[in-house]
């Protein structure tokens, strides 16, 4: 009888140790994502619920994941740094920006994976614009936030190889921050004062199906060949405190890169079911077969964008390499 009573006071401590080791780590991981095909591991992820699938096989029970959208990545970080959001996901230079302001303090972000490599296009509706010197002070170029999205640092940089040193900024008055969706709907409108739309998969092939709509800008050719158009990261404090909770999410997010690499169709109709775009399957098939659409997880470019945003004193940090910028469980894979 006794000894009865001691195997079910051990295993009665077991099961409550496993509580206890679960509640050691966060009850809720609070993730956010933004508009675009761009996001389609994120959206995987939610809707096919991996994060909890993975912190489950973790041992760490049945957590919540909340999930937010935001237009662009400077309320994203905004977000990050207040506290209301443990994993960010934007363009590489709003990621690289919060990086660089809270290196080495108390609230240290880094970056945790890159998504993908995708070419982003600014198109017009102008006829006599044929290249980004010929917009004037008449034209409006949507973007997702003035100066800091990925898209804006990618029209400074731009803006410098045409205009010369120190005229990154020649073109940043003609900016207007728009959500992918808002701005899209401005640009094919033909009455608003919005004649560009910086944006990205798969707004910007949408617009080219319009007649009138035409590419003056991709952002490979300002690169000089494939980059990291997205990333995913956090604070520091946040993987330290939940090392299982961030694994789970990083073994998450591999999980729907694959199954996107795996099947591309099925990937595309899962995209349409859930953003509910009025694009057919074909179409967003075709953007998923482009050669130049990658979901990766390998950071490629970064750095040229880490360097411009130093050079102009828009960072105070510069990393040394790409690995500076990112924790170290993706230092293995072969980035740039």
């Amino acid at each position: 009888m006794q000894f009865k009573t001691t195997i079910r006071l051990l295993a009665a401590l077991a099961v409550a140790g496993t509580a206890l080791g679960a509640q050691a780590e966060t009850a809720e991981v609070r993730v956010a994502q933004q508009y675009g095909i761009s996001y389609l591991p994120l959206m995987l992820m939610e809707q096919n619920k991996l994060i909890e699938k993975h912190a489950k096989a973790k041992g760490l029970g049945d957590i919540k994941v909340s999930w937010s959208k935001f237009a662009g990545g400077n309320v994203m970080n905004d977000a990050l740094l207040s506290g209301s959001l443990d994993l960010a996901s934007a363009g590489v230079a709003p990621a690289i920006t919060l990086w660089a302001k809270t290196r080495g303090t108390p609230s240290e972000v880094k970056l945790v994976t890159a998504m993908n490599s995708m070419p982003i296009y600014l198109n017009t509706r102008n006829p006599a614009v044929k290249t980004i010197k010929d917009f004037t002070e008449k034209d409006k170029i949507a973007l997702p936030a003035a100066k800091v999205s990925i898209q804006a640092v990618t029209l400074q940089m731009a803006a410098e190889k045409i205009f010369g040193e120190g005229n990154h900024n020649r073109l940043d008055a003609l900016t207007v921050s728009l959500a992918h969706p808002d701005g899209q709907a401005a640009l094919l409108s033909g009455s608003s004062e919005i004649t560009g739309h910086f944006s990205a998969p798969p707004f910007q092939y949408q617009q080219l199906e319009k007649p009138g709509i035409r590419t003056v800008l991709n952002s490979y050719d300002v690169l000089g060949g494939p980059a990291t158009f997205n990333v995913v990261y956090g604070t520091a404090k946040f993987r330290e405190s939940n090392p299982k909770t961030y694994q789970a999410f990083l073994d998450a997010f591999a999980e729907a890169t694959a199954i996107i690499n795996k099947d591309k169709k099925a990937a595309a109709e899962f995209y349409l079911q859930v953003s509910k775009d009025k694009d057919t399957v074909k179409d967003i098939l075709a953007m998923l077969n482009d050669p130049q659409i990658e979901y990766t997880q390998t950071p490629k470019n970064i750095t040229k964008y880490a360097d411009f945003l130093y050079k102009i004193g828009s960072v105070k940090q510069k990393p040394a390499t790409w690995k500076d910028l990112f924790f170290p469980e993706i230092h293995p894979l072969p980035g740039s």
